[in-house]
């Protein structure tokens, strides 16, 4: 007679699954990191969390501090912003209207900076109309919803064509922003490559009084596409 022990339904029930051992080998190699690092479990959720904040402020969104009054009344000296580094990613380009945080070295100086796009590529922007006001593809723009009160759109007289690939900008506190117009002369002619864009400056979230969501203006709207391009 055949004496070995026949498994029961209990010892079978009772067995690991493949699923077990994973789980386990997961549990272990969380338990000798956390006995690795000094604080242990906290050590390593802190650490995780800031590979993560990492993470989303290389790719995602990035905090920038407004260093000038070239952006008053809308954007003070101190105020936070959250820069949208996902906005002109998978072919989407920066928009007339929209407020954008660049890298200036080479053009503007070495650092980043923020102003708006009032010109992208192929348009012929000139300052002034006969109203006095910003003139884009022969249409004229009403600036007065951002524009610093008492500013005119420019002291200065130009008339630009703006290079496919780039951008004209300026500040809304045009009397004193240095901008697209100071630089004419200079490498580049003032204009911004759309690739040394960093992103759309889409909230204020300091200080808390003057937290806000920024919207596109839609001042340009009307603008009339350039001549030759092509959407």
């Amino acid at each position: 007679m055949d004496t070995e022990a026949q498994p029961t339904e209990r010892d079978r029930s009772s067995r690991p699954g493949p699923g077990a051992a994973e789980g386990r080998s997961r549990f272990a190699l969380v338990s000798r990191i956390t006995q690795w690092l000094p604080g242990g479990r906290i050590s390593l959720v802190l650490l995780l969390c800031l590979v993560l904040l990492l993470l989303i402020s290389t790719f995602v969104i990035r905090p920038f501090q407004i260093p000038s009054g070239s952006m008053e009344n809308g954007l003070r000296i101190g105020d936070r912003v959250l820069v949208n580094r996902f906005a002109y990613r998978f072919g989407a380009e920066p928009q007339r209207g929209d407020v954008v945080v660049f890298d200036g070295t080479g053009y503007f100086g070495d650092g980043d900076y923020i102003k708006r796009v009032v010109g992208v590529g192929g348009d012929h922007v000139v300052c002034c109309d006969t109203k006095g006001r910003l003139e884009v593809n022969g249409r004229s723009v009403d600036e007065s919803g951002f524009l610093y009160p008492g500013n005119s759109p420019s002291s200065v007289p130009f008339e630009v064509e703006v290079p496919a690939g780039t951008l004209f900008v300026l500040g809304d506190h045009r009397s004193v922003s240095s901008d697209s117009r100071d630089h004419l002369g200079s490498p580049g002619g003032g204009m911004i490559p759309v690739g040394d864009v960093l992103g759309r400056a889409d909230w204020i979230i300091w200080p808390a009084g003057h937290a806000t969501r920024l919207h596109r203006s839609d001042a340009y709207a009307r603008v009339p596409a350039a001549e030759g391009a092509h959407g």
